[in-house]
């Protein structure tokens, strides 16, 4: 049932009739009588065993009462593969492969409202397919640090972007019957020592940054669950962090559904029971025995038990429970998620220079493909999130498929690849393989330099596959820096000196170092973890099938130390330790007593990570410090010109609303991500010399002019006051700053406000 869709109409209905619109939370709320009839027939013991984990992916109802389990599906990104009950190892079922989306940073490259609605319906869909009622996404933490081994999870360093697709994604799972649990609240920015980093963040920072996505999502989109992060923030751990999920969550913005620890992120009983944490994942140790004991003390009380089951229910009633004679009767990844898949590969690929190069000449009959991620899948990998997909086009096949009978592909790998600690599979004793890597700075090979550039030599053009892999970009730990690695830069570097149409086409999931890159290359494109269908929508752009038109969600540094938190010192610090989630499933900690296990998990070192860098995260930092990037925050070339037309701007007592005309000035179609920046002249409060706040992607026809309108809400122009502990609005003049990228304005306006 389409019950946002349905909720939505309703509002509309009350708003026409003068009634007070309702908070979107409210919708959990229609089932309370009957939930409470149901709690009432509940013994003690029932209702705390929907507290805690029942499988790994799972957490007990209650059967007699008719109440199903809640399923999870890890995410965020496609429906994981089903597991075995006590760990992730594959169940090996035949009928759990499903779509793979691009990852979190391709799918904010597009900067379009409209898919992030169409993936979370695809994702929404699989999930019923395979009988599961809540997946683990969005993840939608602010992307702080360009080494961020979950960086291609996430969305963007800014939060309005960011803001606006964790809405989106949301709002088109849970129009398909599937509840999201938004992830990881909060200020989860690093893997290094996740679960235990202490996140040191004034207020006014952690409101206008790191909250706002979630905050949109949950009042805006009515997010049913919410996971609280690893770490701590100023003091608590964010499972049992009173400010953030009783006083923030549920208090001011009347979240009304439940909460849902990361697997091993619970600390203690009374912390957990009294700061704002309904389940615990996994185990039962603390959440489970421990609190009917403490009833019995006094220390709690069962009524504190009802109030979390009756969160707990509201979704599981909210939510149809799908029989299991109906659940993974089909194959989970179907044909319109694939298509969605597709339509938001073509629309993350961000072409980030070219000197003519592209898209491909009709006179080119020979290429050479250059570089292992050329060919290796992207769909699983490292540890955390991944997807047995149904296939993946990989760059290699959608390259030689498009390019047809009459032009050559030859392929060379180029460098070895660096599996890190990620060999699985590898019978003891086998020989080494000798494409693989021992170290992520290992040299050029000799043999494999010698082999791509005599392919080079003889193409008509050269296409250098180059970027990370899942297994350096990975959960559980952030890179040492963003170099490139194996050899790449000397391969690169030959490679433009035996053939100058080259064309660097980088694969990863975060930003990496262009400095010996960027000037070998008269042409480069960000191509992303790219989903099932990624190789055929890049051989669609490159081909000029369709224009390029992503755009950079995050900032590419010259250099890893211009970014904020390495300029200030924040970041890494020299605390090392190891990750939590790993540490809990390695066989040899498994087999430890549960007090052993604590005893363990407790002795990982303590850090603090200190945000004193606050609101400059990103491309704010390197405006207001005037420190040039390689490539800048919204960032994006295509084949075609845009002409911008003279900007009018208006404010009112509720917005500010820019209007212009923008024209396709080239000969095909292409899209326009249009953004607009503002900046506080004269401002007795300290700002960021410019922030994104509103932006549109645009489809014109060769030719085609059209007026387009942006619009700013005030409330998203406020600040938060730290001495009053509330939202204000600056009043003064506002410099509206409209343009292509955050250093490519093309026109400027002023209102008051």
């Amino acid at each position: 049932m389409k019950r946002t869709l349905i909720l939505a109409a309703a509002l509309l209905v009350a708003a026409a009739c003068g009634q007070k619109a309702v908070n979107l939370q409210d919708k959990l709320t229609v089932n309370d009588k009957q939930i409470d009839a149901l709690i009432a027939q509940m013994t003690l013991e029932e209702k705390v065993n929907m507290l805690h984990s029942k499988t790994n992916m799972s957490s007990a109802g209650v059967e007699r009462l008719g109440i199903a389990d809640m399923n999870y599906a890890d995410g965020p990104f496609g429906i994981r593969e089903e597991g075995q009950p006590n760990g992730f190892m594959s169940a090996g079922w035949t009928l759990d492969s499903a779509t793979y989306f691009p990852t979190g940073s391709a799918l904010a490259a597009t900067w379009s409202e409209e898919l992030a609605y169409k993936y979370g319906t695809g994702m929404g869909k699989e999930a019923r397919l395979r009988g599961k009622d809540v997946i683990l996404g969005p993840a939608v933490n602010i992307q702080r640090l360009p080494v961020g081994g979950r960086t291609y999870e996430y969305l963007s360093e800014d939060p309005i972007l960011s803001a606006a697709l964790a809405l989106e994604y949301t709002k088109g799972c849970q129009d398909e019957g599937t509840a999201v649990c938004i992830k990881h609240f909060a200020v989860n920015n690093q893997e290094t020592n996740r679960g235990s980093v202490n996140a040191i963040v004034d207020e006014r920072t952690l409101r206008e940054i790191y909250l706002k996505p979630f905050e949109r999502a949950i009042i805006e989109g009515g997010a049913m669950s919410v996971m609280p992060a690893y770490n701590k923030v100023n003091g608590d751990y964010c499972s049992e962090n009173e400010h953030l999920l009783n006083e923030i969550l549920r208090g001011e913005w009347g979240f009304k559904g439940f909460t849902v620890s990361d697997w091993g992120g619970t600390h203690s009983t009374m912390g957990a029971m009294l700061h704002g944490l309904n389940v615990q994942m996994t185990g039962s140790n603390y959440l489970g025995q421990p609190v009917i004991d403490s009833i019995a003390t006094g220390a709690l009380t069962e009524a504190m038990v009802d109030e979390k089951v009756k969160e707990i229910l509201r979704v599981r009633l909210a939510i149809e429970a799908v029989p299991a004679d109906v659940a993974n009767t089909v194959m989970t990844s179907q044909p319109a998620s694939q298509q969605i898949a597709l339509q938001v590969a073509q629309k993350s690929i961000v072409l980030l220079k070219n000197e003519g190069v592209l898209p491909i000449k009709a006179d080119v009959k020979k290429i050479a493909v250059i570089g292992q991620n050329a060919v290796l899948k992207t769909q699983s990998g490292g540890m955390g999130a991944g997807v047995k997909a149904l296939y993946e086009v990989t760059p290699l096949e959608g390259i030689t498929k498009r390019a047809g009978a009459g032009v050559e592909v030859v392929y060379a790998p180029g460098y070895k690849n660096f599996p890190g600690i990620f060999r699985w599979g590898r019978p003891a004793g086998a020989a080494p393989d000798p494409l693989e890597a021992a170290a992520i700075d290992e040299p050029a090979d000799p043999a494999l330099l010698e082999q791509a550039v005599a392919l080079a030599k003889e193409a008509d053009l050269v296409l250098f596959f180059g970027g990370t892999n899942k297994s350096i970009e990975t959960e559980g730990s952030d890179r040492k820096d963003i170099k490139l690695p194996c050899g790449q830069e000397e391969l690169v570097q030959a490679l433009r000196a035996a053939n100058a149409n080259l064309v660097s086409v980088l694969v990863s999931g975060g930003p990496t170092d262009l400095q010996v890159l960027e000037p070998a290359s008269p042409a480069i494109v960000q191509a992303w973890w790219n989903g099932t269908e990624g190789g055929t929508a890049l051989a669609q752009v490159l081909f000029g099938d369709i224009a390029p038109s992503g755009k950079l969600p995050f900032t590419f540094p010259v250099k890893l130390e211009d970014s904020p938190a390495y300029a200030l010192g924040n970041f890494p610090g020299s605390n090392a330790g190891g990750d939590l989630f790993s540490l809990m499933f390695r066989p040899d900690v498994m087999a430890m007593s549960p007090q052993e296990r604590q005893k363990l998990i407790d002795s990982l070192p303590k850090p603090e990570s200190h945000y004193t860098e606050g609101s400059l995260v990103g491309y704010r930092w390197f405006d207001t410090k005037a420190v040039k990037p390689m490539f800048a925050f919204g960032h994006g070339l295509s084949y075609v010109n845009f002409n911008y037309g003279p900007m009018s701007a208006k404010a009112s007592k509720e917005a500010v609303k820019v209007s212009f005309e923008l024209t396709n000035a080239g000969e095909m179609e292409a899209d326009e991500v249009v953004q607009l920046y503002v900046n506080r002249v004269n401002s007795a409060v300290e700002w960021p010399a410019k922030e994104l706040k509103a932006f549109k992607r645009v489809t014109l026809k060769a030719g085609e002019t059209r007026k387009v309108t942006l619009e700013v809400s005030l409330n998203d122009l406020r600040y938060w006051d730290v001495d009053a502990a509330q939202w204000k609005l600056e009043n003064g003049e506002l410099e509206l700053l409209l343009g292509s990228a955050s250093d490519d304005i093309r026109q400027k306006a002023t209102v008051n406000i």
